[in-house]
């Protein structure tokens, strides 16, 4: 018998590595438009990739949810400690051990990073990754990215890692800084005063006055916003209930200019009045110039629109610190942003972001083929596995709540400069808006009538399947389209927004300057604030909070002003660009309507 020789053992040893069957697990024809190859990423520079290990038992936690949320379900609002959701989120030991044993047999070290259990990093040569993942990095350019990001285009698991693992990022996802708020600010209507200095207090009372709310030009204040909803402006009085904004790339809001807009719209309010600033993420992140500004503007409105409206209710700002470039942008700040929610003891019970790019925007998926049927496989991992985070937080009693977009039923924002994407009929689907575990929230304008913004987002998801809470509100609206209706859609997946409240033309406060614009990104503050609001008459009377809203507010839509019309085209694009009408009942513009705040906290009380 022959004796092996070294370069024998050698090539075994090589193979047992490289020809380990692998299961493609995602793959992409070519990176986006505007994306550039490099080549391939040198083999020594390291890669830091992130595990998403499969679930316990996610199908329970939804059937538990749909119980504790429904009105009239013997366990109504009774929601799950941290330690009851860890049980449906967390790993199995078979899956943990399995994970364990392909990196330590490669050399490898993983570490958790989630307090479920369910994500994992590895750090690791590109080398290697290649090897072990089937893959092929390579380095990519973008004119927006101040350096290249390290890709592939396609992915794949070994076979003892199949149906154990979820999700691998960054892999096959594109972005570029990828935090496109749910608004832009233009040299146009929408912004008024910016170039000049304005002086504190030089506000006329009549133009802030409850008197001047009528027309769909006036500026929409928090004085509006109280007198059309009702929101009262009695103090708070539960410091356990909290309201929670998030920001990103560092960002916080100027607590300077926070004081300006409560002096001249809360006067009532101590104008020392400010958030909790909470932050999480990487260390020492700074916004690229380009997305520093947009960045600082929605950090202030967001907190200006909370805090002018919650009344004594404790808010905090989360920033969350994730690289632009490193790390994938706002699908990385997406995970750290759950991932710190889901750590808390005493989490907040409103959670309110007003960012999202759309459902393609985290890889290809589903909405590349025509859809007659839901098939979980062809969800991107990263869309589904960020989903079922918000299902485990509002299983916990938080509401999560986020604006709808500004493109109309073109994604984020329209952008006529784009040749056909005004006269296009395939409706963009905003995410995570789009998700069935958060309330989505459009944008109206005006008074007497409150009608849509022809930028509230709006429309069915390509990716999640119709929730039992929406089905009957949903296919009322689809009966009453027309048989020649020119967008092409999902009529079988998640409706959305779920609601509205005003963003068409409101003011707040940027460096001293008085701007006025308008766009979700206002919406979902100002109806978190509600929410928020209600929470504290709740816990002060000893029940439960809110949490999972959508249920609830569908149960309640007679507590909403039902909004009947709009055509959500888009801010920039022809108002006779394909796109839906608001109607009787929900529709995919307003939701059920804006909140009549007397009417839900009689129905928080009641059911």
């Amino acid at each position: 018998m022959l004796l092996p020789t070294f370069a024998n053992i050698l090539a075994l040893l090589i193979c047992v590595v490289s020809c380990t069957p692998l299961a493609v697990h995602e793959t992409r024809r070519s990176a986006p438009a505007g994306f550039t190859s490099l080549g391939a990423a040198p083999d020594s520079n390291m890669l830091t990739l992130k595990f998403a290990l499969a679930s316990k038992n996610i199908p329970g936690l939804e059937n538990k949810l749909s119980s504790i949320s429904s009105p009239g379900s013997s366990e109504f609002r009774q929601w799950l400690s941290k330690d009851e959701v860890k049980a449906f989120v967390q790993p199995c030991n078979e899956t943990v051990n399995a994970f364990k044993s392909f990196a330590f047999s490669n050399g490898l070290t993983p570490t958790s990073i989630s307090s479920n259990g369910d994500w994992v990093s590895l750090t690791l040569p590109v080398a290697t990754a290649n090897k072990l993942f089937g893959a092929d990095f390579q380095d990519f350019e973008h004119a927006s990215l101040t350096q290249p990001i390290t890709r592939t285009l396609s992915i794949s698991l070994p076979a003892e890692l199949v149906g154990h693992v979820e999700v691998i990022h960054p892999t096959t996802s594109f972005s570029t800084s990828g935090f496109a708020a749910s608004r832009q600010i233009s040299p146009s209507s929408r912004r008024r005063n910016l170039e000049e200095k304005r002086l504190i207090g030089e506000r006329a009372e009549s133009e802030t006055g409850a008197e001047d709310c009528d027309g769909l030009d006036i500026p929409m204040t928090p004085a509006c916003l109280q007198k059309l909803y009702g929101i009262p402006t009695t103090p708070a009085t539960q410091q356990s209930n909290s309201l929670m904004v998030t920001g990103y790339l560092s960002i916080s809001p100027n607590r300077t200019d926070l004081s300006t807009f409560l002096k001249d719209y809360r006067s009532d309010v101590p104008s020392n009045t400010t958030y909790e600033l909470v932050q999480t993420g990487t260390e020492g992140v700074e916004p690229p110039p380009a997305d520093a500004a947009v960045l600082q503007l929605e950090a202030d409105l967001d907190i200006q629109y909370s805090l002018g409206l919650v009344t004594g209710v404790p808010v905090q700002f989360l920033s969350v610190k994730t690289p632009s470039t490193e790390l994938d942008g706002f699908a990385t700040a997406l995970l750290e942003t759950n991932m710190f929610l889901e750590g808390l003891d005493n989490p907040p019970s409103v959670v309110t972001t007003s960012y999202g790019p759309t459902e393609t925007d985290f890889g290809e998926s589903m909405t590349r083929r025509a859809l007659t049927t839901f098939d979980t496989h062809y969800i991107h991992p990263y869309n589904r596995k960020i989903c079922n985070s918000y299902l485990a937080l509002t299983a916990r009693g938080i509401s999560v709540v986020y604006s709808a977009g500004d493109g109309g039923v073109r994604g984020s924002h329209d952008n006529p400069s784009v040749p056909g994407s005004c006269e296009s009929n395939d409706f963009l689907v905003v995410f995570p808006a789009s998700c069935p575990w958060v309330t989505a929230v459009g944008a109206t304008q005006g008074i007497h009538p409150e009608i849509a913004t022809n930028l509230t987002g709006g429309g069915f998801s390509n990716l999640f399947p119709r929730p039992w809470y929406q089905i009957d509100a949903a296919e009322s609206y689809l009966k009453g389209l027309s048989a020649d209706f020119p967008g092409h859609f999902n009529r079988s997946g998640r409706a959305y927004p779920d609601v509205a409240v005003q963003g068409g033309n409101l003011d707040f406060i940027y460096q001293g300057h008085t701007v006025h614009t308008g766009g979700t990104s206002f919406s979902s503050p100002i109806f978190a604030s509600v929410i928020a609001t209600i929470n504290d008459r709740l816990v002060a009377a000893g029940k439960p909070v809110l949490g999972f809203l959508n249920p609830w507010i569908y149960a309640n839509a007679d507590a909403f002003t039902d909004i009947t019309e709009g055509h959500n085209s888009g801010h920039d694009c022809p108002a006779d660009s394909p796109a839906f009408d608001a109607a009787k009942g929900w529709d995919p513009l307003t939701g059920v309507g804006s909140p009549v705040f007397d009417k839900l906290l009689a129905a928080a009380f009641t059911n």
